[in-house]
């Protein structure tokens, strides 16, 4: 199964998260006839649906970004429009345009800067055990020295070759009657529609106004957390003047465990037992996550089959903030069967008796062919 941050688009349209594009198209197919709304009038959204996650789904790009960093790659990479307000709230709770109103605008009115994300890679183990890590991050801070202005007070002048609008509208006249309107970014102030005298400047931050610091922030990855969830520190994104600084929030991404595999807050786990253990018992032992050592037993005529499933209550993952109620652990036995001469063929006589009798031939009327 492909790691992803949510699936909840591969849900919709019944496929797993690593479907190639061709299983993508007939799922589609299929279901596009079933809740099509001339051929069922009671599907309601279930047509929209469908139609959004296929397209999503069925874009390299918009793909991408919805496999790594799930609902929120989707709304911070899409430009919105065509209705897709109104797919995000149904789909997700909360519109595509709400979302990303909240990222403009504070609570108290001010602008609001863009939030940091960024993916945090944590083991099977971490998330078992939860763990305590501090990451280091680069940032921009107001200067301290100029508090953000650019200069000594008073130093920080309206552009006035574009007006304070960072742009400037140039007009070509293409033909008689025919003129073509261009926009460009103000030469004279960088866009930023403020200009700043060179013997004024902040010597520290060179009228920048903001300076790079490097930001360590200590993250608690508690026990039971899950792939794709996240970690958000409030206000530590970037800061700019006269804007609210935006979050930075940690994307889980959980590494691929060499043992066991997670299922919500259960475990999963193959192992290989030979014949001889199928038939007359054994024992085996396995490290957990947390380090202890797990002995498992199977008593002798206690015969295990292929793919025999035991399920050892209490030794699955913690849950999330409950940490003493946990998952089970599933175990699936792998039999590996001997390989061809293994034996004598004088003994296979002496080994039939040992094993349950076969049972009878059929008499069989008529012509028969040897297959």
């Amino acid at each position: 199964m492909a790691n992803v941050a949510d699936t909840k688009l591969y849900d919709i349209l019944g496929v797993p998260p690593g479907a190639s594009e061709n299983e993508l198209k007939k799922a589609y197919r299929k279901l596009a006839k079933e809740y099509h709304p001339d051929k069922n009038p009671n599907a309601g959204d279930k047509f929209k649906e469908i139609s959004f996650a296929y397209e999503v789904l069925s874009n390299p790009e918009k793909r991408e970004l919805y496999d790594r960093y799930g609902e929120q790659g989707l709304r911070e990479g899409s430009g919105g429009g065509g209705g897709m307000d109104d797919i995000f709230s149904h789909i997700f709770g909360g519109g595509l345009f709400g979302f990303m109103g909240n990222q403009s605008r504070s609570r108290n009115g001010r602008r609001r800067g863009e939030d940091m994300m960024h993916p945090l890679k944590v083991s099977l183990e971490d998330l078992y055990n939860g763990k305590t890590t501090k990451l280091q991050l680069s940032k921009n801070v107001l200067c301290s020295a100029c508090n953000g202005q650019g200069g000594k007070s008073g130093a920080v002048q309206k552009c006035s070759a574009c007006r304070g609008r960072g742009v400037r509208i140039m007009i070509r006249q293409l033909a008689p009657g025919m003129v073509q309107q261009m926009q460009s970014v103000c030469s004279d102030c960088n866009g930023e529609g403020e200009v700043i005298n060179e013997k004024d400047r902040c010597k520290k931050c060179e009228g920048k106004k903001v300076i790079k610091e490097v930001k360590i922030l200590e993250v608690h990855v508690d026990k039971g957390m899950k792939h794709g969830q996240r970690i958000t520190f409030t206000g530590e994104a970037d800061q700019a003047p006269g804007v609210e600084p935006g979050d930075i929030v940690l994307l889980l991404q959980e590494k691929e465990h060499e043992v066991f595999q997670r299922d919500g807050n259960d475990l999963h786990m193959t192992y290989k037992i030979g014949l001889v253990e199928a038939l007359c018992g054994f024992q085996f032992t396995f490290k957990h996550l947390d380090g202890r050592q797990i002995v498992v037993k199977y008593p002798p005529g206690k015969v295990i089959e292929p793919g025999c499933v035991r399920v050892v209550r209490g030794e699955g993952m913690p849950q999330y903030r409950n940490p003493f109620e946990k998952g089970d652990l599933y175990i699936k036995f792998d039999v590996q069967f001997p390989e061809n001469n293994w034996i004598n063929p004088d003994k296979l006589s002496e080994l039939e008796d040992l094993l349950p009798s076969r049972p009878e031939v059929p008499n069989i009327i008529g012509d028969t062919e040897e297959a």
